[in-house]
């Protein structure tokens, strides 16, 4: 059998090795469970499929999808998404998709999906019988369907890429995709260019053709426009201004981000000190007198002094009507990456925790509460992933071992090779890992 797909592969290859013709839905599937279970490698891959495809089922595999999901998991509580929806800048514009697609779509067997720039699903809409369908793989609103949450599929990847692409059947990385075929296409604010989301067509496999294309991608110019001349004409307002973000996780230096007036993105480097006390600010936002944040800061001999001159270069960084005094506050709110982990934990989503969790919380820091907190949102997520990990979702854990704090993690690692669904490849690769760990520590 598998020199018979070989053979129909080889059939489909130009002299440079990649594949001109797409395969058939059995050699599709073929290499897919080939490719699942570690029997090929990349050049394979190329050689088998569209490169748009093969490279997103190595990302998807990079980052954990299991290809035996049982639909994408909501991105957030599924009692926020008419918040969501209300505020997203894409809702003005319905009207016109319902006009274009939807409309048409009854009795099409096409599912209509607008999807925010993180994946999820805001609205689903269209043929009845359709969407009831797609319900069994959760293809819902409030669901993530990004590439990190579902693997290879339009929408997904549509916003991975940031450009507009269709996705035939057996292309899907999860299994329970593959009887659809889907064409996305993205949306951007038409002042600054922003991804706003995408606008997708579901259905069989009709849905992947030319036409279609075509279609979907009016669509999304028709929506630009209609944003832009709601703007102009003052109906819409001005999208509203990007808050302050503060990047302090991983082994980057920590960023203050902020939007000009244009909506262009600048981030400023901050020093050790400027991110401990941001970090604390950010979790205590009823604010701290000079004398707790000195003992926050540092247990030995910090004086208020030099708080209070760190505070006044700080506030020249972030800007005056950012930092309030007595007690010292943020004024305004701001974002950050280790407030979207603990708020993520807090919905119970581990996985758009591990999603947002590049790294251990300043690693240079000499904080006792900026340790603290390390330590904290590090257990806490190794504790939710291990968790998941005994209710079968292996990919979770497996990408929480690829961190720097997961590699000497034996108990993790030993959970990932007791864990049940997992291929034999992997399963020998985290016993292997078990074995150096052992001989490693005698």
């Amino acid at each position: 059998m598998a020199d018979t797909e070989e053979r129909r592969v080889a059939t489909a290859k130009t002299t440079n090795g990649r594949a001109t013709t797409r395969p058939s839905p059995s050699t599709l599937r073929t290499v897919h469970e080939r490719f699942i279970a570690g029997e090929v490698d990349a050049d394979y891959l190329t050689s088998s499929l569209r490169p748009v495809v093969a490279q997103s089922w190595e990302r998807s595999l990079a980052v954990g999808v299991d290809p035996d999901f049982h639909g994408a998991r909501p991105a957030e509580a599924v009692t926020a998404i008419a918040r969501l929806r209300d505020t997203h800048p894409l809702a003005p514009a319905l009207p016109v998709i319902r006009r274009l697609l939807v409309n048409d779509a009854f009795d099409s067997g096409v599912v209509v999906a607008v999807s925010a720039a993180d994946g999820t699903l805001l609205w689903v809409e269209g043929d009845p019988t359709a969407c009831r369908k797609a319900e069994a793989m959760n293809f819902v609103p409030g669901a993530d369907w990004s590439e990190r949450g579902a693997g290879t599929n339009a929408p997904g990847t549509a916003l991975a890429l940031d450009r507009e692409l269709q996705i035939h059947g057996s292309e899907h990385f999860s299994r329970i995709v593959q009887p659809w075929s889907c064409t996305a296409a993205p949306v951007h604010d038409p002042t600054t260019g922003a991804l706003l989301g995408a606008i997708d067509l579901t259905g069989g496999p009709q849905v992947a053709s030319s036409q279609t294309l075509a279609l979907v991608r009016a669509t999304a110019v028709a929506v630009e426009n209609h944003l832009a001349l709601l703007r102009v004409s003052g109906v819409a307002a001005e999208p509203a201004a990007r808050k302050p973000h503060l990047v302090v996780l991983g082994g980057d230096r920590p960023r203050w981000v902020t939007t000009d007036s244009y909506g262009h993105l600048q981030a400023t480097h901050l020093t050790g000190r400027h991110a401990d006390i941001l970090v604390l600010l950010s979790r205590h936002p009823e604010g701290l007198s000079a004398d707790h944040l000195a003992v926050l800061l540092d247990d030995k001999d910090l004086d208020v002094v030099t708080v209070r001159a760190e505070m006044s270069r700080l506030r020249k960084v972030i800007g005056a009507e950012t930092l309030g005094s007595r007690p010292y506050r943020l004024l305004a709110p701001i974002t950050s990456d280790i407030g979207e982990v603990f708020d993520a934990l807090d919905a119970g989503d581990v996985e758009a925790a591990l999603n947002r969790y590049t790294g251990p919380l300043l690693t240079q820091s000499v904080s006792p509460a900026v340790a603290r907190l390390r330590t904290q949102l590090s257990a806490t997520l190794r504790e939710a992933v291990l968790a998941e990990s005994a209710q079968g979702r292996a990919g979770l854990l497996r990408r929480w071992l690829e961190l720097p704090e997961g590699r000497d993690d034996r108990d993790g690692w030993q959970a990932l090779r007791d864990c049940a669904g997992l291929n034999a490849v992997a399963r020998a690769r985290a016993g292997g890992h078990l074995a150096g760990l052992d001989f490693e520590l005698g």
